[in-house]
């Protein structure tokens, strides 16, 4: 068996009225990482963070600075 490998290309989201945000839960402390339409407020989750690893996986594989990312409780 031959397996082709993956090459991982860098994700693209429109960044027209979105913005990176990490939700953190007030309750159990859970951290989900995604994408907030400034209009309508809706939030589309990508990645829950589990350590700081992940973080660093999201802003690699999205294209986003740390300093980018808004924090909402």
């Amino acid at each position: 068996m031959f397996w082709k490998s993956k090459v991982k290309k860098m994700k693209k989201y429109n960044r027209t009225g979105k913005v990176p945000v990490i939700r953190i839960s007030i309750c159990t402390g859970e951290s989900v990482a995604g994408f907030k339409d400034e209009k309508t407020g809706k939030f589309e989750d990508l990645m829950v963070i589990h350590e700081k690893g992940d973080l660093q996986k999201f802003m690699k594989e999205y294209g986003v600075e740390e300093r980018e990312i808004r924090k909402e409780w």
